[in-house]
């Protein structure tokens, strides 16, 4: 139905608010800690304000309790969404990733927004009133997108100011909740509450609430942005007065907060606001062109997307240009063939694959323009997949010195790995530890030979040991399917010093993979055992952004070494088996030794034989696969052949696995079941493709679906091998088409960080706290506000967009280009 010029009307199907331009939505989105929950407000085409709900901090961060979503009710009669909700939940008091610590309070409470003409009314009851020892500490809260902010005006009550490029003091010392009582612990294991703390002697991150930025302005009317009509937006609050906060104060990743106490001896109507965001009646949707930001080859299709708003009638044609040195020289026009709805937005294709002369072009329509996209035969041969083996994983190489040229990435870290955890705990980052050690080790002990070796994830610095075998096997089946060489970099393990930009004689991608095994061997060396993986032992280096090497003062067996984690979990460990398989033979003729170790490791777990479950199932098929590509022995073929009826039942998840083997195994049989289900997989990524107009499985979700949709091109490849006369090679060009810029909403940047015209140069990595970037790391990419916003900010403390990963993320993405340049013929 039409919304124009009635003011704020309840769209049910959507499920959120709706008038012309600006977009009010309640708690469909449930992710507080990564800024997504709450009430949320989108103007013109921007996230503006988000997780307008009741804390226990004014400046939450990711450690600090959230509320346990109960129902939500619309209703179209009332132009109402109600939800409900409580404190605790007790399934994250002091347990399982990312813990929290829960005060001894059970709060019941019911958020209510109306649409009441230009605004939005919004309504907090408690079931009843706050016990008293509570009142100052439990607050509603409502937080401002950082991005874009800084140096933007505000008004509160009259008074004026700018949002500040940095925190600015004074601070303001206040009692802690945290030295209120507790919640009792219910969880079988948890994490120890002294520990991370830190006994509350100093900074913690888990502590936001004893010193906090004294508020900018207080009042009871707030102003965003008076200045410019598109980010408007008034917030009034009747009874309780705003303080405005920088919660940058107590965490680096920090929001601007808008929150107010809750009062004491009141229930009904505790909070009550209004949200007014000033609509631009003649607000439209601009138009946005996706395509490559790298390019294409010139035999590549060439479909360029044009995203519009719904209410959008207009259709132009797009317009291609040609860069000369005279200018822009039009090259084609033509009409778009419209796709249809996709989340919130209109999509129209324009097919420009007929252009096949070099050069670099643009593409203009309805008043937009896009970014300069290459076409030419070495579109993927320079400054594509090789800033992931030239920039990336150096960066990333823990135990490593890593310098280039003038600059010093990082120093020599991590040197005192690692000591052994407390028995029956949960870390921080969900590593748990059994009841048993499952070695000769006792907790406090420290487990030498794990400082070789390895990589460190994404900005977390810890070496999980899928990231670092399954980091090593997509590069190893990269060598095997591309034979690829290149030179750029010295390693040298002996001084673990690491070289940008100076070759040493020795091909990159081989000394990667030695590294990663290096780091994997040795834990199995040292403990008798694969480790789970190592992490810091404290939350405070946790979160330590900067240098690795101020994490740890490098001397081994004292308190602030790392932690080495076990576990008894066959499926993982089936896993490692396969990947340690896949490696060694990339290491034959390279490292002997390593290749030998690291077969004999994989066979050695391969035979525990426990299959616990599907997942277990899976693994060992995929261990028993690479075992047999390995080694060729009998064993391995007939536990693959045995498994062919599961395989074809599962063949969604399996059937990549077994297309690496269905050509070796000599079995007609096997082969014949195996074509069958991978005929039926097809079908389902047609239905799947079909969805989107990006012609690849495409459903979006909190998290950027960047790294599964490289995931899938990189199993994808293998079933295009096995079966080409089923699987179309398309849909991996389309996929790499997405993660290089074609995908939904206004940012269109290439996932890989510096690879483009217009890349992520704002990413979560280990410089993030510099709004900085590492070429070659691929970020998660853009995300679902729920229901149908999708969103990529350009800001580094978003893991969920802008997060780089080891073991998939990088490497898949480095293996689907060079898959692409073997189906152009470019191999």
């Amino acid at each position: 139905m039409s919304m124009e010029n009635q003011g704020f009307v309840l769209d049910m199907e959507a499920g959120y608010f709706r008038n012309r331009g600006v977009d009010v939505m309640g708690f469909d989105d449930f992710y507080p800690e990564g800024h997504q929950s709450g009430v949320s407000v989108l103007m013109h085409g921007k996230r503006v304000a988000t997780n307008g709900d009741i804390r226990f901090e004014q400046t939450p961060g990711q450690w600090q309790p959230v509320p346990k979503k109960m129902d939500r009710v619309l209703s179209e009669e009332e132009n109402t969404i109600t939800t409900s909700l409580r404190f605790p939940d007790e399934s994250r008091h002091l347990t399982g990733f990312n813990p929290m610590i829960y005060p001894d309070i059970e709060l019941n409470y019911k958020v209510i927004m109306k649409g009441a003409g230009e605004s939005i009314d919004v309504t907090v009851d408690l079931e009843k009133p706050l016990p008293a020892e509570f009142v100052g500490h439990v607050c509603f809260n409502l937080e401002l997108v950082p991005v874009g902010l800084i140096g933007k005006p505000y008004l509160m009550d009259g008074k004026s100011g700018v949002f500040p490029a940095q925190p600015n003091g004074p601070v303001k010392l206040q009692e802690s909740m945290y030295d209120l009582p507790v919640l009792p612990v219910t969880a079988e294991i948890q994490t120890d509450r002294e520990r991370l703390t830190g006994g509350h002697k100093e900074y913690n991150p888990i502590i936001a609430d004893d010193i906090v930025a004294e508020p900018y302005a207080y009042g009871h009317r707030f102003v965003l942005c008076p200045d410019d009509p598109k980010k408007t937006l008034i917030i009034e609050s009747f009874g309780l007065e705003m303080g405005l906060y920088d919660g940058r104060m107590n965490h680096n990743n920090g929001w601007f907060v808008l929150s107010m106490p809750l009062p004491a001896e009141k229930a009904e109507g505790a909070v009550k606001l209004r949200v007014t965001p000033v609509a631009d009646p003649d607000w439209i949707y601009k138009p946005v062109i996706q395509h490559s930001q790298v390019g294409y080859h010139p035999d590549q299709e060439k479909t360029i997307i044009v995203e519009t708003d719904p209410r959008d009638t207009r259709r132009d044609e797009a317009v291609l240009f040609r860069l000369t040195e005279n200018g822009l020289k039009e090259v084609e026009r033509k009409s778009g063939t419209e796709w249809g709805k996709f989340l919130r937005y209109n999509y129209i294709l324009f097919d420009f694959s007929d252009v096949k002369e070099e050069g670099l072009y643009k593409v203009r329509y309805g008043g937009s323009e896009s970014e300069f996209f290459k076409i030419a035969a070495d579109v993927y041969e320079r400054g594509v997949w090789q800033p992931v083996l030239e920039y990336f994983l150096p960066v990333q190489m823990c135990h490593m010195l890593v310098r280039e040229k003038y600059r010093v990435w990082h120093g020599r870290c991590h040197m005192d790995d690692a000591n052994f955890p407390p028995l029956h705990y949960v870390h921080v980052d969900g590593y748990m530890q059994p009841k048993s050690s499952l070695t000769k080790y006792k907790t406090g002990d420290h487990v030498p030979g794990l400082n070789k070796g390895g990589w460190h994830d994404a900005g977390d610095f810890d070496l999980r040991v899928e990231s670092q075998a399954g980091e090593s096997y997509i590069l190893s089946l990269a060598y095997e399917a591309f034979n690829v060489n290149l030179d750029v970099t010295t390693i040298d393990q002996d001084r673990q010093i690491t070289e940008i930009h100076q070759p040493d004689g020795k091909n990159d991608i081989l000394q990667q993979i030695e590294h990663g095994l290096l780091t994997v061997l040795g834990g199995w060396n040292a403990l008798g055992r694969l480790y789970r993986g190592m992490i810091a032992s404290d939350l405070r280096e946790y979160v330590l952004l900067g240098d690795p090497t101020a994490m740890t003062d490098g001397v081994p067996g004292n308190a602030d070494d790392r932690w080495v984690f076990t576990e008894d979990n066959p499926a993982r460990e089936y896993m490692q088996a396969a990947f340690l398989a896949g490696s060694s033979r990339a290491m034959r003729g390279y490292n002997d030794t390593i290749a030998s170790q690291a077969l004999e490791v994989a066979e050695k777990v391969y035979a525990d034989g426990r299959v616990e479950n599907d997942f277990a199932r899976m693994t060992r098929l995929q261990a028993a696969c690479e075992l047999f590509l390995t080694t060729r022995k009998d064993c391995y073929k007939e536990y693959i052949i045995g498994e062919t009826e599961n395989i074809a039942a599962h063949a969604d998840r399996m059937g990549w696995i077994a297309c690496r083997v269905v050509h070796e195994l000599g079995d007609e049989k096997f082969e014949a079941e195996i074509r069958k289900a991978m005929e039926n997989v097809k079908a389902s990524f047609d239905e799947l493709s079909a969805e989107t107009p990006y012609g690849i499985p495409y459903r979006p979700k909190i998290w950027g679906a960047g790294w599964d949709i490289q995931r899938l091109g990189f199993q994808y490849y293998f079933m295009w091998k096995a079966f080409p006369d089923i699987f179309s090679p398309k849909m991996m060009l389309s996929a790499l088409n997405f993660v290089l810029g074609c995908h939904p909403g206004t940012n269109t940047s290439s996932f890989a960080s510096g690879v483009g015209t217009r890349s992520a140069t704002v990413a979560y990595g280990i410089n993030r706290v510099d709004y900085s970037y590492t070429p070659g790391g691929v970020i998660s990419g853009t995300a679902l506000i729920r229901p149908d916003f999708p969103e990529l900010l350009e800001f580094p403390f978003l893991w969920q967009q802008t997060e780089y990963v080891l073991g998939g993320g990088s490497s898949n993405y480095m293996f689907l280009v060079l898959a692409a340049r073997e189906v152009l013929g470019l191999g």
